[in-house]
């Protein structure tokens, strides 16, 4: 019942509550990957980071600016390639915890049906919205809308969507999904492959 009725409508003060909690873990995330592997540049691009504040519009606007900021230096500190393989390994088991404390709060069960209506809860308070679409044992996720897509770079966006895979698997363990198209590359819609293993329940 409470995962149902997150569904349909989450108060303004929730949202702002949940983003602020993603924008932390995200950001600190990233923050540490740049001590680590850049930290020649870590002091300059820590003045650049902004602290949330305004509206929900607002604060979402600066989290994805300070997450393109970030991505950007740690490309420019260890290289395109580097920045994508540390970056979507540390930004995946931020993602995991995100969905293994969303499971627990929301009581988000084993089926497909009930990691939907999650996926839907926590993608509201990032203003996205997606259809979904089964294909055997896989179901087909395209996302129209993103409020964070006109704030991304394409590296930002293949980094940070290493967070929406790990939600999946923190939200049902035998459940994986990978993007494998995205607005920032100019496709239209973002585009995710949702894979259950045999025996997951699909009701």
């Amino acid at each position: 019942m409470k995962l149902l009725l997150a569904s349909i409508w989450l108060p303004g003060p929730v949202i702002r509550s949940e983003l602020d909690r993603i924008a932390a873990q995200t950001t600190e995330a990233l923050c540490s990957l740049l001590r680590e592997k850049a930290p020649n540049d870590h002091e300059e691009v820590s003045s650049k980071i902004r602290p949330l504040s305004g509206s929900i519009e607002e604060r979402r606007a600066v989290m994805a600016s300070n997450h393109r900021v970030l991505v950007e230096a740690l490309s420019n500190g260890i290289g395109f390639d580097g920045a994508v393989d540390v970056g979507r390994e540390a930004l995946f088991m931020v993602g995991v915890r995100l969905g293994e404390e969303s499971r627990v709060r929301l009581g988000v069960g084993d089926s497909i049906r009930d990691l939907l209506l999650a996926a839907r809860v926590l993608y509201r308070v990032l203003e996205i919205s997606f259809t979904a679409e089964r294909d055997g044992q896989r179901i087909r996720i395209v996302v129209e809308r993103c409020a964070l897509s006109c704030y991304y770079s394409e590296l930002a966006c293949i980094v940070l969507s290493a967070v929406d895979e790990g939600v999946v698997r923190g939200l049902n363990p035998n459940v994986a999904m990978r993007f494998e198209k995205r607005k920032t590359a100019g496709s239209p819609t973002c585009v995710a492959r949702v894979n259950t293993q045999a025996g997951e329940r699909r009701s």
